[in-house]
């Protein structure tokens, strides 16, 4: 899913380069024209790569190094408790952030402009109500090491199948823009944060480095219910 996170207006355009043209000596009049055709065709496979502005961000060159990207850890996880009981068995709704890709582009006095991709496994626990879960997550960006500068939430909702505890879905940030004081400000001195929007009780068991599996207490319950048959 496509999400798009603005913090300034601003617009570019990848200039068009046209190969150079090849002399060639004592050329015939047909092997000319065939040349003029080739030379021809380059320039407008030149031209349609270099306008592609949907090309990989990674693949740009830029003025300086991209802003940092990574994940809270305090908002890394989300896990959800039946009665705010911390157990296998109690768990109901689960979700990790797995990874993060981005790419960044600036150059002069522009702003920068930054594309992210972000993989979540979601799953669901024994005491989940329903196949569907609507998970809420933000993204903020800061001043490296100081004040948030923009956070804005999202929402996203999943549906697990038959049988199914665990899904994974990935983002796509298709724009965040972070204006520059001056030319010579660095990507270096933005972070960009990613994180679930969890209560205060999850923050602290991620703080403490707890963990259960993203299908938690679901084989424990299978297993409770085959013994109950027996």
């Amino acid at each position: 899913m496509r999400r798009s996170l603005l913090l300034a207006a601003c617009a570019f355009m990848a200039a068009a380069i046209a190969l150079p043209e090849i002399a060639l000596a004592q050329a015939s009049p047909r092997r000319d024209e065939q040349r003029q055709q080739q030379e021809a065709a380059k320039k407008k496979k030149s031209k349609e790569e270099w306008n592609n502005v949907q090309a990989p961000l990674q693949a740009l060159r830029n003025a300086g190094p991209c802003p940092f990207v990574k994940v809270l850890y305090d908002a890394g996880r989300y896990i959800e408790f039946k009665d705010a009981k911390e157990a296998s068995a109690n768990v109901a709704y689960t979700g990790e952030i797995q990874g993060i890709s981005a790419g960044c582009q600036y150059k002069d006095d522009e702003p920068i402009q930054v594309q992210m991709e972000v993989l979540f496994e979601l799953g669901k626990g024994p005491q989940a109500e329903g196949s569907s879960k609507s998970y809420r997550y933000w993204v903020a960006v800061t001043k490296r090491n100081e004040a948030v500068i923009a956070k804005q939430y999202f929402d996203l909702p999943i549906s697990f199948g038959p049988g199914q505890d665990r899904v994974y879905a990935t983002e796509k940030m298709a724009q965040i823009t972070i204006p520059r004081a001056k030319d010579t400000t660095s990507g270096a001195n933005f972070e960009i944060l990613v994180g679930f929007d969890v209560t205060p009780q999850m923050a602290a068991f991620n703080r403490e480095g707890k963990r259960f599996r993203l299908n938690a207490g679901a084989a424990a319950v299978a297993a409770a219910g085959t013994t109950d048959r027996q």
